[in-house]
């Protein structure tokens, strides 16, 4: 997640069938949605986010791994993590 984006609203037309399927299942349960490039997004409903990145914050052990992964400088190239998974 990306701190300091600004938030826009949009309207979605009725007529947009697969995205208003989207909201009605976010409607339910929260929705991970993952692009072709791997990029992903969460679909919430703002008050059950809300409530969401409130338990998350409450999570200790979860907050303590991801302040120590944003403290991570190194990566591993994709070559060498394909190989290591025997990706070709």
């Amino acid at each position: 997640m990306q701190y300091g984006k600004t938030m826009k609203t949009v309207a979605i037309s009725k007529r947009s069938k697969s995205i208003n399927e989207l909201l009605r299942k976010a409607s339910r349960e929260n929705i991970i949605i993952r692009t072709h490039d791997g990029t992903e997004f969460i679909l919430a409903e703002i008050d059950d986010f809300n409530r969401e990145i409130k338990l998350t914050r409450q999570n200790e052990k979860l907050m303590r791994f991801l302040e120590q992964r944003a403290k991570e400088t190194k990566t591993i190239p994709l070559d060498e993590v394909k190989t290591q998974l025997g990706i070709k």
